[in-house]
């Protein structure tokens, strides 16, 4: 049923949720809700002691300004308590408030209390009267990942049709799986988990969708391992004296750890049965070498091979790094580079060399699986920061060739326990040891009051001659707002700092932009660099040296831990300052785990032990995995159920009839394929 079945959705509305990938009902259910906003008691001004979301019975107490900061327009007012305490409040572009507030008028505020120049500030409430307000307490209204135009207000009344349209009765899961696991009835669940009465009623719908999407993939996966564990490989490459030559004369001695993967690489290239393995390290384990050797074999031996990045910059960065080593030791194999900004004639220089056998190393982004790219002899697939590809450009990719070797590469760190489930159709290996030249990055959790030490800190490493990152997280209440918000702050940075040259990178930047934006940081054309996660893969400099997080609580661990991975990677000693905008001893406590150790894997089992059932409606943790609800961190333990579940499924331990076997097959088919297409793994 298309999604203009539903009254209220034209033309133009259809576009805008076909942005979001909604173009039928049926899409719009699986459109899960974000976060909740819960409505609760009103509190005196005197008690809000740290940041977060806050309802306020006040009245506004003097003028109401305007300000202007560039192109923001900043409507302010201040309002009292009953208790004469007063908050300043705040809307963005929003000047017609102006006329319509009024000294004397009062209202309950609601909005997101922040920490401003040492004052709290309330940015972008809602207005009520309290009668309204007393009828929306206790209540959890859904809130939706948005695109501009679209707004929430529609999203819900949309999905309140669609529950009443689609028939989502029909369960698909065995009885016996549901009782065993206490799994409540899908078509409840679906109702629940967008408009859930109270946070049981959500706890127990998310964890039905929750463990259907994991059963499915982790299902989806075995069939893969599968088909893998009979392929055989055709290209059977042994190790070169040449590789080793070069081990030899590296300036540095490869790590055991790194030793232990190529061992196990070198066995899989050279055995029978086709390679399919994931590289898993954590930030400077020196992943990008052990590739390059695999590389080296695979030239050596007369095929080709070829290492898929994420980014331009980063394609360009490697492409150089390894000429640079080749020309060092006296080895000639040709290497190749193709990203999207070449000119035309460049990428036929290219295409034309590839397809002839002259280059044996090609380095690149997805231009490496485009239909122009033909290779001769593609033996050997590598995949590096393997979360930004799906499936289906990994797929691609090997498609280049037949049947190639595959390594994937991963930075995140996730505990062995969980990559297993995970990673089921490919084998592991994992470098669990940084070299022994580099400088452990030294980290701090501050709050608000250390602002003033973090910039003069910074300023002093840049006056060294070193650079810095400052990163904004994507508020979730204003996610719109994202481009603005880090505009705003690099603009106050600029305010700050007018001798240095700060950079601003957000997610909503074209391509291109992106691209110059950390090509100029990677060349030093920018002191400080304030950005959102962007920069969470996608460029090495070894000249930063100061990673500054902004509201730290905001992020999971293991987001935290690659943010923090992207400095200390040069000579110089590196910092990570982590601002947190709570006070509460538990996210510090949690916060603190990033003090304790540098290792992500043991960051990333810390955090797994730390987390409770609160953690449903905090942020993603894992940043790796994009499953419509479930998230491998804070669902650890449905996660390893589902495994359970499936593996007990396969193994004929349940007591399944032939026709649910089939609609399993049949949900399977639906469900499990878009999850492995979508999901970035």
């Amino acid at each position: 049923m298309l999604i203009t079945e539903i009254k209220g959705i034209g033309e133009k509305n259809q576009k805008l949720f076909n942005k979001l990938g909604i173009f039928r009902v049926e899409d719009l259910l699986e459109y899960y809700p974000r976060s909740y906003d819960t409505f609760e008691e009103p509190v005196y001004i005197r008690d809000i002691e740290e940041a977060g979301i806050y309802a306020v019975y006040g009245e506004i107490s003097g003028n109401v300004d305007i300000l202007r900061r560039g192109s923001l327009q900043i409507v302010s007012a201040l309002i009292k308590d009953y208790n004469g305490n007063g908050l300043r409040v705040s809307w963005f572009n929003m000047p017609f408030l102006k006329t319509t507030l009024k000294r004397g008028m009062r209202f309950v505020f609601r909005g997101r209390i922040v920490f401003k120049q040492g004052a709290l500030v309330m940015e972008q409430p809602k207005m009520y009267t309290p009668g309204d307000y007393e009828l929306k307490l206790r209540q959890m209204q859904p809130v939706y990942h948005l695109t501009a135009g679209l707004t929430n207000n529609l999203m819900i009344k949309s999905m309140r049709q669609a529950l009443e349209l689609v028939d989502i009765c029909h369960e698909y899961m065995p009885f016996e799986i549901r009782q065993e696991y206490k799994l409540m009835d899908y078509s409840e669940a679906v109702k629940k988990i967008h408009f859930p009465e109270n946070q049981n009623e959500y706890i127990r719908a998310r964890k039905r969708i929750v463990f259907d999407e994991f059963f499915f993939f982790i299902l989806a996966l075995k069939q893969l391992k599968s088909a893998n564990t009979t392929a055989v490989n055709q290209y059977k490459i042994v190790n070169d004296k040449r590789t080793d030559e070069l081990i030899a004369s590296l300036p540095y001695r490869l790590t055991n750890a790194q030793n232990k993967v190529w061992d196990e690489i070198q066995r899989d290239m050279a055995g029978g049965r086709l390679m399919n393995r994931l590289i898993q390290g954590d930030v400077g384990s020196g992943k990008t070498i052990v590739a390059v050797l695999a590389l080296m074999n695979t030239a050596y031996a007369g095929y080709q091979g070829a290492m898929m990045v994420p980014t331009e910059v980063l394609a360009k960065q490697q492409y150089e790094s390894v000429c640079r080593l080749f020309e060092e030791h006296g080895i000639s194999l040709s290497v190749g580079l193709l990203i999207g900004s070449l000119s035309s004639k460049e990428k036929k220089s290219v295409y034309e060399k590839l397809a002839s056998g002259e280059i044996q190393i090609l380095i690149g982004t997805n231009a490496l699986i485009q239909e122009k790219a033909v290779y001769k002899n593609l033996a050997l697939v590598i995949t590096d920061e393997q979360h930004r590809f799906g499936v289906n450009q990994r797929k691609a990719l090997a498609e280049k060739g037949i049947r190639p070797n595959v390594i994937v590469m991963s930075a995140t760190p996730i505990p062995r326990t969980l990559a297993i489930i995970l990673y089921g159709d490919l084998d592991i290996s994992i470098i669990d040891e940084l070299p022994a030249d580099r400088l452990p990055i030294k980290n701090c959790v501050v709050d608000e009051t250390f602002r003033e030490k973090a910039y003069s800190f910074i300023e002093k490493e840049v006056k060294k001659g070193r650079q810095a990152y400052v990163i904004c997280p994507m508020v979730e209440d204003s996610e719109g707002m994202e481009a603005e918000n880090v505009t705003d702050y690099s603009r106050e940075l600029s305010e700050r700092f007018p001798d240095f040259s700060i950079g601003c990178l957000h997610g909503k930047m074209k391509a291109d932009a992106k691209n110059s934006v950390m090509e100029d940081f990677a060349k030093g054309n920018i002191d400080i660099l304030v950005a959102t996660t962007v920069v969470e893969v996608g460029v090495n400099v070894p000249n930063s040296t100061v990673m500054m997080i902004e509201n730290a609580e905001r992020f999971g661990l293991a987001q935290l831990h690659q943010l923090r991975g992207r400095v200390g990677r040069g000579q110089f000693q590196s910092y990570c300052i982590m601002m947190s905008g709570t006070k509460k001893q538990d996210t510090i406590k949690r916060l603190n785990i990033m003090n304790q150790s540098n290792d992500g894997f043991f960051i990333a089992s810390e955090d797994l032990k730390s987390r409770g059932p609160g953690d449903l409606f905090g942020i993603r943790q894992s940043g790796e995995l994009d499953f419509g609800l479930g998230d491998i961190f804070n669902d650890a333990n449905e996660l390893k159920n589902a495994s359970d579940c499936v593996k007990k499924y396969l193994d004929g331990g349940y007591a399944v009839s032939g026709k649910e076997k089939g609609v399993i097959e049949d949900k399977l088919g639906e469900y499990g394929r878009k999850c492995l297409n979508k999901l970035n793994i």
